[in-house]
């Protein structure tokens, strides 16, 4: 799955959908990277980094609060005389500028997450209120993403429609397997011949070259030092940012860190172990209502979820105009314990199910995905799979492979028959162009120390990621006691204190600070 959490709010006929949010949407866990390649020449890029933004009304949003621009960079930063990318970037402007300390640039998650829209509903957040004060609220779109230029094209939304409704990723015969790989190969090649720039912009479209747009982004703003704020993937983007320019950094807030020893198979079944906790979370919360779909029994909430899920392999049920398949039904479940205010949607959903209609599952999965109501994707699964293959290491051998599926399976056995992003490893073990970072324990020397905070029964990005990170970069830990993937600026006022007081005073909490 991709590293994004779904709204608090979800709705599709009786849910609230939108991938519009500050909050990272569902997918496993990306490991930080660093550069393998050669550094850029400074000198050589002065042209973008002293680029004035030509700020203006923004084509996504009418509100006059925001203006939009778009930031020239090097397609390739080691080519600054060769081929220009844009991204896109919005900006919410302190009104208070006799108090201003300066930008607070945020990426929410992904990869594939679109920081112009997560920072124009976080401008406006009531828990934000005190940042906005201080700061001016500026969100980008990575490169591929959203605003930003050319965007990365994989799959028509007709394809990406077929591919949900079809339930391969469930027949582990030999048979199945290669028809995976030979739809991987197909998937990959599609991606660099359907986008501008092709393989070109497929082996620059990493979390190395997303760290330099950010620098330039930070120079373009006037900012000496960049003020940051990532959650999910976003932390992945914070700390490589952090080794590439430590003495750049003014104060960086992680929520829902990644861990940055893990590479793909590792972190992948960590984060299978991670949902399977969430789902007994959730089992207990279930069991507790009179009208829980998976019973009163929370010790047997997995056995009950499959029997009611593993017969849509063979039998889809309908779901309005369309059809709940048991990947989707999988897809759904798993998107919606991203935060306890969508599970009783999940509730209902299954609910539904028993009753033979699929409607609210697909939806929650339809948010997974990033499909509008219209039938049109944002595209986020497609960068996601693009950023993941190029930011750890190619595992190509087979046994390692079926091995780390296995072990998904055996930390999640709620999701036995197939898992949403099985084929990731598929995908990236026959990508087109080779990895540009890889995976390592980062040791950085003159960092202020960056804020870390960790949920205790985070799904996506277990509390123990967050504990691995604060260590590594030397930071301070918050620990929140909860069952959700991140946790800043969602209201609670333990955390939300301590995080606002960081970034605006470089105030830590006390060592061994929680929150629930």
């Amino acid at each position: 799955m991709s590293l994004r959490r779904v709204p608090a709010v979800l709705v599709v006929a009786v849910l609230v959908a939108s991938c519009t949010t500050q909050q990272p949407q569902p997918a496993p866990t990306a490991s930080p990277t660093t550069t393998a390649s050669p550094t850029p020449d400074p000198k050589a890029l002065e042209k973008f980094t002293q680029q004035e933004l030509a700020w203006g009304a923004c084509e996504s949003s009418a509100d006059k609060a925001f203006d939009c621009a778009k930031l020239t960079v090097p397609l390739d930063y080691l080519k600054p005389d060769g081929e220009t990318i844009s991204i896109g970037v919005l900006r919410h402007k302190t009104k208070n500028t006799g108090r201003r300390i300066g930008s607070l640039v945020l990426n929410p998650g992904g990869p594939g997450g679109s920081g112009v829209s997560a920072a124009a509903r976080i401008a406006k957040s009531r828990p934000a209120a005190a940042l906005a004060e201080r700061f001016d609220i500026v969100g980008f779109d990575p490169r591929g993403v959203g605003t930003s230029e050319p965007k990365l094209v994989c799959l028509t939304d007709a394809e990406r429609d077929a591919d949900r409704a079809e339930d391969s990723e469930s027949d582990s015969t030999p048979g199945g397997i290669a028809k995976q790989l030979t739809d991987a190969r197909a998937y990959a090649a599609k991606c660099a011949e359907r986008t501008k720039h092709g393989k070109e912009l497929l082996a620059n479209i990493g979390t190395r070259d997303v760290v330099r747009d950010l620098d330039v982004l930070r120079s373009a703003l006037g900012d000496e030092k960049l003020t940051y704020l990532g959650f999910s993937y976003g932390t992945q983007i914070g700390t490589a940012y952090a080794e590439a320019y430590p003495d750049k950094v003014r104060a960086s807030l992680l929520d829902g860190a990644v861990d940055p020893e893990l590479d793909t198979a590792e972190s992948l079944v960590t984060q299978m172990a991670g949902f399977q906790n969430t789902f007994a979370e959730f089992g207990k919360w279930c069991a507790a209502r009179e009208d829980c779909a998976l019973g009163r029994d929370a010790s047997a909430v997995t056995k009950a979820f499959q029997d009611l899920v593993r017969p849509l392999i063979t039998e889809p049920v309908p779901a309005g105009a369309r059809k709940l398949s048991f990947e989707d039904a999988i897809t759904g479940t798993s998107a919606a314990l991203y935060s306890q205010d969508a599970w009783k949607f999940l509730n209902e959903g299954l609910a539904e199910l028993k009753r033979g209609s699929g409607k609210t599952l697909v939806a929650l999965a339809d948010n997974y995905y990033g499909r509008e109501t219209d039938g049109r994707y944002t595209g986020i699964l497609d960068v996601y799979f693009a950023v993941r293959c190029v930011d750890s290491t190619r595992i190509a051998d087979r046994r390692v492979i079926e091995g780390a599926h296995q072990r998904m399976l055996q930390g999640a056995p709620f999701l036995a028959g197939g898992t949403p992003d099985m084929s990731e490893l598929d995908i990236c073990s026959v990508w087109p162009v080779p990895a540009t970072s890889e995976v390592h324990k980062p040791d950085i020397d003159g960092l202020p120390k960056p804020l870390v905070i960790s949920t205790t029964d985070d799904p996506a990005t277990p509390y123990a990621s967050g504990v691995n990170l604060a260590e590594d970069l030397k930071g301070a830990l918050l620990t929140f006691e909860g069952a959700q993937h991140t946790v800043f600026l969602e209201g609670n006022e333990c955390v939300d204190k301590a995080g606002i007081a960081y970034l605006t005073d470089g105030e830590l909490p006390a060592p061994d600070t929680r929150c629930s």
